[in-house]
């Protein structure tokens, strides 16, 4: 097995001594620079997995150092950990892209949980670059993207795919929820035990208890014979309830008792079994409001949302349309054995003009039927134009959306009205949640679906102040 490499840069010999006993085992390397100029040099030259950094050095300062780093390998997580924690230098330094910042002195627990999630987030998003093999070995299972906001989950997956904690995955219908859910699996310690996905939305309620918890024989009319459920199915794996917010308030009850004593009973059993299984939950809906209309456990919704990820809408990522574009091309080139598919400019800029409300569904489905329905294998732009179109019928709201937000002169904003109305937007949800938290960048954070380091590049954008002391998250 390749060693980890760590790199300690600390000017005091025997922070360096402490960090390099703590971390040098068989399966890491660590090696050592005593300021920012050297820590870059090494990074150059020996390629760390991690770096564990402190600010205040002789010559060039770790916020200076890390700002080069993340410029030149912006794939090395950098963890901060110093002495000087004041609230400017922990914004700067989680704006200029760190990891995490630990203020010494810190608990050696916490350290090791930070560099363990550290590793994992590099380990994830290395496996999610561009292949340089065959397109052949593309997987329809893999998350395709590289602009920030899809890397921001990137970096939420492998930070949380080494724990065993809850995930609620929340975004809008067509983002990707279960690719994400299988990715968290496929990166946690379970990986090699199932992953059971199912969609609460999709089976009756009736039907969807013994689904979950399996039956004894004569539980009911049809049971001639004894069958196991989800869970059991799941043992020590990963059991995925996409729509979880159509979950009836009777079988939410049965959930929350499995995620607080790991215990369930088969319908028509009194006997008690146990749950060894993580749990990942998604939504399109807004749990608090069904929380708020008693649609919807509120003590639940605390032990499922541990974690939230949040997806972001195509709209709002539309870097990732044409590696997209790219992928779902090679994949349904090989599907309908149609070789050298063309897709000209005219046809990319159509599809990176469309809002798509579907969002990568949409998308998917739309290239699907280009291709498959393309003449000498060129996608024309006539043949995007009509797939959208019908897309667009078929995505069409019954009611007519609401436009109040919207400037009363968008002639006014000609070229860029789009990014206009999707910055006030956020500047307009970042100050509200802000003042909803009382201040607290974590829960503000949190609630947002985002990373601390994403709502301070935020608020920096969008002159935000936040009169709040930064110790009270």
């Amino acid at each position: 097995m390749e060693k980890k490499i760590i790199l300690i840069v600390d000017d005091e010999d025997n922070v360096r001594y402490s960090f390099r006993k703590l971390f040098r085992n068989a399966s890491t390397e660590v090696i050592e620079a005593t300021n920012g100029l050297e820590a870059i040099t090494l990074a150059q030259k020996s390629k760390p997995d991690l770096i564990l950094m402190d600010i205040e050095m002789p010559g060039m300062s770790g916020l200076e150092a890390i700002q080069r780093i993340r410029l030149l390998q912006p794939e090395i997580p950098v963890i901060i950990a110093t002495a000087f924690g004041t609230t400017e230098r922990v914004i700067a330094a989680m704006k200029y892209g760190a990891f995490e910042y630990l203020e010494k002195p810190f608990e050696i627990t916490r350290l090791r949980e930070v560099v363990h999630e550290a590793l994992a987030t590099k380990k994830f998003i290395e496996a999610q670059a561009p292949s340089k093999e065959s397109p052949k070995s593309e997987s329809s299972e893999a998350i395709v993207g590289v602009s920030p906001a899809i890397k921001e989950v990137y970096k939420m997956i492998g930070r949380v795919a080494a724990s065993d904690v809850s995930v609620l995955i929340s975004g809008e219908s067509g983002t990707g929820k279960e690719l994400v859910a299988n990715a968290i699996h496929k990166y946690s310690d379970r990986s090699s035990k199932p992953f059971i996905a199912i969609n609460c939305a999709a089976i009756p309620d009736n039907l969807l208890e013994s689904e979950l918890f399996g039956y004894e024989k004569g539980a009911f009319t049809d049971a001639s014979q004894s069958r196991a459920g989800k869970f059991e199915q799941a043992q020590g794996g990963t059991i995925f309830l996409d729509e979880i917010a159509d979950m009836s308030i009777h079988l939410q009850a049965k959930l929350l008792r499995i995620l607080q004593e790991g215990t369930f009973e088969r319908l028509g059993s009194t006997r008690k079994l146990t749950a060894d299984v993580r749990v990942v939950s998604a939504t399109n809906k807004n749990l608090e409001t069904a929380i708020q209309q008693g649609q919807f456990r509120e003590d639940l919704y605390y032990r499922l949302k541990v974690i939230t990820i949040t997806i972001p809408p195509l709209r709002m990522r539309k870097d990732d349309i044409p590696v997209l574009t790219s992928h779902f091309i090679s994949r349904f080139a090989r599907e309908f054995k149609k070789a050298n598919i063309i897709i000209p400019d005219e046809s990319r800029d159509l599809l990176l003009q469309h809002n798509w409300p579907g969002n990568v569904r949409e998308l998917e489905n739309t290239l699907k039927k280009a291709v498959l329905l393309s003449r000498a294998n060129i996608i024309t732009p006539e043949l995007i134009q009509n797939e959208m179109s019908q897309s667009s019928i078929d995505l069409q709201p019954a009611e007519k959306p609401d436009a109040s937000f919207l400037p009363f002169d968008l002639e006014a904003f000609d070229g860029h009205l789009y990014k206009h109305v999707i910055e006030q937007t956020e500047k307009a949800l970042i100050a509200k949640t802000l003042l909803h938290c009382k201040g607290n960048n974590a829960r503000t954070a949190r609630l947002l679906g985002i990373s601390r380091a994403m709502l301070y590049e935020r608020m920096d954008k969008f002159g935000i102040q936040n009169s709040e002391k930064e110790s009270s998250s």
